[in-house]
């Protein structure tokens, strides 16, 4: 007889991965024996989240309904042994969430473990350095010595715990494995997951004689300076991770990265806008009427621009190439023109100006 996956979960056929795994947590609560719930109940629920957790088997449970995971073929149909022993798991035995793909992460989000499935290297912690640039480094890119005082890797044995030209042995925490099973009793039962060695660190191995100078550890805390190129076209606020040089962690561990945060100080000539600069470019009125070749100043010095007659205050000029450098070439400079208006004019000046009579 066929069964209604979607009715024994509470949901319709339109809803989300996310809303049926929402659906099963809250009956696997509540059906649970442990919690005085009905076992057969319990397996029902679980049974029918095997098929519709699924996106592939929740496909071919809609065209083909749930003969197709009755016959043995699929984990958590009514005649596969994974619904039996799941409900033994939970009778009191332990099971291993690692062996179940979705169900292992489905877990870990409840637990807040990482599932069963086994953790990665244990890591060093991030770092973070504030770096401040000069208008025109941010422009151009620059290279900025970054002192640190953290957790490096022993120079003496490499990061590796062992003293030179001593070999490395099976860890017997974990005999080779590089993580422990350790288990953690729920609601659902008791789980078992698999965590990084402490003793090995996740490599599987340790030192047969440590290291004379980090003491076996893998790291030494020192004072150093590294370099860091800061790319050209670089913004205020931005961050540059660099992979690596965070805190170092030891053996069968990775260190952590540093992450740069820049500020971009000030340049009273100059306004950035995206790849674009611009800057003022202050004229007087005969300049303005008649033309001119005047210096602007740029991010690379000074250049001669040349001013066409009968310029009006307010209007831009475009020095192509002269901005902040992309992926594609380089950005325009803008020069904006301020006419300036004379506050004092001497008689002579008055005269010929009365003369000119310029009006609009």
């Amino acid at each position: 007889m066929s069964k209604d996956f979607y009715a024994t979960l509470g949901v319709t056929k339109s809803a989300t991965q996310d809303d049926i795994k929402r659906a099963f947590r809250k009956l696997a609560h509540e059906h649970h024996p442990d919690k005085g719930g009905k076992e057969e109940k319990f397996k029902e629920v679980n049974a029918a989240y095997q098929v519709l957790g699924d996106e592939k088997k929740r496909g071919q449970y809609d065209q083909f309904g749930s003969a197709a995971f009755e016959q043995g073929g699929f984990p958590g149909g009514a005649g596969s042994g994974f619904a039996g022993d799941f409900s033994q798991a939970f009778g009191g035995a332990s099971f291993d969430a690692s062996q179940f793909g979705d169900l292992g992460d489905l877990f870990g989000g409840m637990f807040g473990g990482g599932g069963g499935r086994q953790r990665g290297k244990p890591r060093g912690q991030d770092l973070a350095f504030d770096v401040t640039l000069s208008f025109k480094d941010a422009i151009f890119g620059v290279e900025k010595e970054i002192p640190l005082n953290k957790t490096f890797s022993c120079e003496r044995c490499g990061g590796v715990g062992a003293e030179p030209g001593s070999a490395m042995k099976k860890c017997h925490t974990c005999n080779g494995n590089g993580y422990t099973t350790q288990q953690q009793r729920t609601f659902l039962g008791t789980v078992q997951a698999k965590v990084s060695c402490t003793t090995c660190h996740g490599a599987g191995e340790t030192p047969e004689k440590s290291c004379t100078a980090c003491n076996g550890k893998g790291t030494a805390h020192a004072r150093k300076t590294i370099r860091v190129d800061i790319p050209a076209g670089v913004e205020n606020g931005m961050q540059i991770r660099v992979r690596g040089q965070g805190e170092a962690m030891g053996r069968g561990g990775e260190s952590g990265d540093l992450f740069l945060r820049l500020q971009v100080a000030d340049d009273k000539r100059f306004v950035r806008d995206g790849d674009t600069i611009y800057v003022t470019k202050t004229i007087g009125f005969t300049q303005a009427a008649l033309g001119d070749e005047v210096d602007v100043d740029t991010v690379e010095g000074k250049v001669t621009m040349k001013i066409p007659a009968g310029i009006q205050n307010g209007d831009e000029l475009r020095l192509r190439g002269k901005g902040v450098p992309h992926g594609h070439g380089r950005g325009d400079q803008i020069v904006v023109i301020h006419v300036a208006t004379p506050k004092k004019v001497s008689k002579r000046e008055r005269e010929l100006l009365e003369e000119l009579n310029l009006k609009t």
